[in-house]
This record gives structure tokens, sequence and C-alpha cells, in this order.
């Protein structure tokens, strides 16, 4: 019997300082985690039986999908990732360290290398293929900015399963099998999800999809079209429009365009000075971004990047964009260095006839939005201190050295798969699945003996599920203005039973109710504390957060009592001797 008067528990009335997000608050005020440091937390009693039983679902529906278990240590040797490149790709955001002889190591960000050489060195034949193992285990991130609690740690706990296959049908069928065990897991969980395709980053591969909570706070942007089309904004491509004629386009022309360093001064000028039958926006405009790459070997390069004025470039499809090199814009010193981009002027064409990335002036690669295609018209600078060139046409004036999907993405932005038009929103990733085909397995010479017996190198997927991380979701979408209001497979008990009064009946009462109520197999919490009022006995039921509440208080002699359903918010009269029948009834 789990008494509340013995058990390892502060609730607190007030929220904390610290805690922004409602399930960072929530958890600190419930007494399920304390914070031991920055993105660190410890895990209390509550806390703990939560997660086990995220933990036990997650195994369980791992063992339906036929995968099977392991467990590696968090701290790891450099040397495998040294070899998959990952030791210098991962840059800033993973822990390293020495040990007293000076090797280096470093706290595990993630496991695919270990889990290789693991493979490699235990299967030798494609007989003993497929196969899918995982483990829930900690890892490290060091996030420049840990902030809502657990869903953004610098420790924290995740699921990771990893296929190999011999074949890449087989590497098909294993990522499915996964994909759909994770379906059943969030189900389980009570955690609404969104499955979006996604850029693989680090990790590698020819396929990746997240799975996204919507939710307000969400870290993740992502699109989605009303017939099912989803992708986070990183991976969202751009539908290229038809290339268009332009044999009969006039000659473009270059016009003085004085203190027009911006796209919206340059609009209100080119209205003034050049007016046309239709007004100029800046969606007729070609905006001509430096941006400055640091690539992995500390060599920096400047490119421009030409997109329609009317957009941006979204940071975050930048750095896919250009991984593993990291993106900022171009300083004042990267331009003094460059005297041929004449910054606020700058265009793909000048009055010298010059097209970056043949003659170019610059020497710059000079890339484009996918939607300059060959014929469109544009205004854009003349590579003039206060000069424009109206009437630039693409293919023909001026060329890309390439073309690169940095612009912002906005609602009403056809779906690449032609299902329509797009609506943007929010979510956190709680799952993300990759197939990542034969890059470990290459890097660190993962082979099997096929059936003719020659070598084949294996193929592999990788899937993961923060386990701390949903649980902190759950709670973002499983609450109400009084505290959480857990599902039901996951709540830390299946039932709060809660004495008040000072009659020693009363609480005897109480406790032979519990009795038999474990008797069924239901878990219950008994809040058995003397001398504390029933309005914070009753608090902090509706704060912690377990489903049902039976209340045993002064109609107790009587036989009644109180059950609360915390999901529905309903409170009910209730015969005492029935309250067994009706929490078996659910």
């Amino acid at each position: 019997m789990i008494r509340l008067s013995q058990l390892f528990l502060t609730t607190l009335r007030d929220d904390p300082a610290e805690a922004d997000a409602v399930s960072h608050r929530l958890l600190l005020r419930a007494g399920y985690i304390r914070r031991a440091g920055s993105g660190l937390f410890a895990w209390l009693p509550l806390g703990l039986r939560v997660r086990r039983r995220i933990e036990e679902i997650v195994r369980q529906e791992m063992t339906a999908a036929g995968a099977q278990e392991v467990l590696f240590p968090g701290l790891l040797p450099r040397e495998p990732y040294e070899r998959t490149g990952r030791w210098t790709e991962y840059g800033d955001g993973i822990f390293r360290l020495q040990d007293r002889k000076g090797a280096d190591h470093l706290l595990a960000p993630t496991h695919e290398e270990v889990f290789t050489l693991l493979v490699q060195d235990v299967v030798s034949s494609y007989k003993q293929l497929p196969l899918t193992i995982y483990q829930i285990q900690d890892k490290y991130r060091d996030e420049t900015r840990p902030r809502a609690g657990l869903l953004r740690a610098r420790e924290f706990t995740m699921k990771d399963a990893y296929s190999f296959d011999i074949t890449d049908e087989g590497l098909a069928a294993s990522y499915q099998a996964q994909r759909d065990a994770y379906e059943r897991i969030f189900q389980r969980l009570g955690l609404d999800y969104v499955i979006v395709a996604a850029d693989a980053g680090a990790m590698g591969g020819s396929r990746s999809e997240e799975f996204l909570h919507p939710t307000a706070i969400g870290e993740d942007a992502f699109v989605r079209s009303a017939s099912g089309y989803a992708a986070n904004v990183e991976a969202f491509t751009t539908l290229v429009p038809d290339a268009i004629g332009f044999d009969d386009a006039p000659a473009a022309v270059v016009h003085d365009t004085p203190a027009t360093p911006t796209i919206d001064t340059l609009v209100a000028h080119a209205n003034e000075h050049q007016p046309r039958a239709t007004p100029w926006t800046a969606a007729d405009t070609l905006k001509n971004v430096v941006l400055r790459l640091t690539h992995l070997d500390g060599s920096r390069e400047l490119v421009v990047v030409g997109l329609p004025g009317d957009r941006e470039v979204d940071e975050k499809r930048a750095e896919v964009a250009f991984q593993p090199a990291e993106v900022e814009s171009a300083t004042e010193a990267d331009f003094a260095a460059n005297p041929g981009l004449v910054k606020g002027y700058i265009g793909p064409w000048s009055a010298a006839g010059a097209v970056l990335g043949e003659q170019s002036t610059t020497g710059i690669r000079y890339l484009l939005d996918p939607r300059v295609v060959d014929g469109t018209t544009w205004l854009t600078g003349a590579n003039e201190d206060g000069r424009h060139v109206f009437g630039l046409v693409a293919g023909r004036d001026f060329v890309g050295d390439g073309t690169v999907e940095v612009a912002s993405v906005r609602e009403g932005d056809p779906a690449p798969d032609g299902s329509g038009p797009v609506t943007i929103e929010r979510g956190m990733e709680i799952g993300h699945v990759f197939q990542l085909g034969r890059k470990y397995a290459e890097a660190l010479g993962l082979q099997v003996l096929d059936e003719s017996g020659r070598l084949q190198t294996v193929t592999m997927g990788s899937y993961g599920i923060g386990v701390t991380r949903n649980l902190a979701a759950i709670v973002e979408g499983h609450h109400d203005d009084k505290g959480i209001v857990w599902p039901r497979e996951i709540a830390p008990f299946d039932v709060h039973v809660v004495a008040t009064g000072r009659d020693e009946a009363v609480f005897a009462i109480a406790e032979q109710l519990v009795a038999d109520i474990e008797a069924t197999g239901l878990e219950v919490l008994f809040d058995d504390r003397a001398k504390v009022s029933p309005g914070v006995k009753f608090g902090d039921a509706e704060l912690i957060g377990v489903p049902r509440v039976v209340v045993v208080g002064r109609g107790a002699v009587e036989g009644l009592g109180e059950l609360w359903d915390r999901a529905t918010g309903e409170r009910a009269e209730v015969r005492l001797d029935e309250v067994v029948a009706r929490l078996q009834q659910g």
C-alpha cells in the first residue's frame, strides 16, 4: 500500500520562476521531477512510475514488431564516430571528454556507430538477418539554451532501434514495421501526432519521417495540405513553375534608384518613377542575400542567394541546404573584403554585362530560388551604388550556379505533390524514423555473406522515440487549470483514494477500501495524511493527476463517498461498497 504520508513527495502551490512550459511547471509542482542543473533533472518516485509505464508500452510494441532489447553505455570512445565523420559533424552539440590517459570520449548523442559495430561482431551471414535491436538509454546533447524542462534537456532518455537487412526491400519492410509500431505507441500514450517528411540531418540516409505532436509551443514548424501531404518546413520542396518563353521580352534597362537599399524603398521608388499598369510589389523584385558558410575544416565561403523579394531566408532551411557547414549572414568585414558586392544593390547582372557564375565580377557562387525559372522577369540590383535594373530576364540575362531551398514557406504555398495549398502549424518532435541505407555499414565495414557466399554490405534503419520528451508532451496535451490529467495507461497510479477529516473510523474505512481495490490488481495511491485539510488534499489530488479519485469523508460511516473522473471533471456520490465494481467497469 503506497501511503502519501510516507511517499517521497512535496508539492508546490506556486509555479517555479524558472519554468516556462506547462509541462515543466506541472511536473515540478506535482513532485515528479526536480531541477539538478541547467537542462538536467532528478526523477522522484511519481515521475519514475510514469516513465516506467511509458517504457513498458514501448517495450511491448517493440517486441510485437520483432525487435530485441540490448543496452549500451552512455560513455563511448571517439574512434567509431571519427570513422563515420560525426565526431566533427556534430560540432559543439555533443559533450567531449578525455580519460586520465588522454583518450577522447563522448557522451553519446545517439548510438548508430556502436550498434553497427556490435552487429559486425556477432552477425556474419544473411541467415541471421533481418535483425532489429533496440535500447532504452540516456542520451546527451550540449544544448545552447536548454529550456521547457524535459522538452529540451541536455540529458534525456530515448528508445533507439536499429534494423539490419541485406536488401533494400528488406529495409523497407523493417522501416514499415517500426513506423507501424510508432503509431500504436503514440495511440496508446494518448498523443495526437502527424507524420511529416523530414530532413535526415547528420544521420544521413534516403528517407526520414518525423512524428510531430501538434502544439503551439512546438519548436518545429510543419506544413500540410488538406489531402494528406505533410512535411517539416526544412524538408518542404518548392513546386517549380514552368519556364516562360522570352523571345519577345524587351531588353533590360538600368535606372538610377538613389537611396533604395531595401525592398520596400525600391518598390516605392519604382511605383513613383517607373509606374506601370500593374503596380510594382516586392514579388516583382529579386532579392540577393549574401551568406557566409563555415565548413568543417574551418574554411569560409560566401554565397549569394537570389530569391523573390517577398520572401525571407529561413534560417533552418538554410542550415539544411548547406549542411554540414554553419550558416550566418555576411558581415560588414565580408562586404569590405569583396567590393564587387555593392550592399543594397547586389544583382546577378551588372552594367558591364557580367553574369555571376560565368563572367562573375566577384567570383562568388550565385544560387537561385527554384521559383526563378527561365523567362521570369525581375527588378533587381545592378551591382552599382544607387542603381537597379528593370526587366532582367532569367535564362537570357543571367543564370545561376544552381538552385537552393532557403526561402521561407508561407500559408497557401502549393504542396509539391500537387495536392493543393498548405497550412503552417507548429509541433514538437516525439519520434523520428530513418532509412539510413549503407552509410554507417560502409564506413565501419559491416558486411555479411550472401546466398552465393559473397560479402554484401548491410543496409540499416534507425528509429528513435524520446521517452522523457514524450512524458512532457503528454502533460502538455493532458492538463486542466488544476493540474495534470494523465491518460489511464500511463498514470502513476490507477486510483487515488483520499481520506478526509479527523475521524479514525473514516481512515479505517478508507484503508479497507484501498485493500479491496488493490485486490483487483489496480494500483492505488492512498492519501492517509493526518492533520492535513481536505482542501490541501483535494488540491494535491488534482495536481498529481491520477485519472480516478475516490474521496472517503464525512459520509463514510453511512457507506457513502465521492468518485471523481479527472478527464471529464465529473464528480458523483457513490456507495463505497460499489466503488470496486465501478472502477473495474472503467
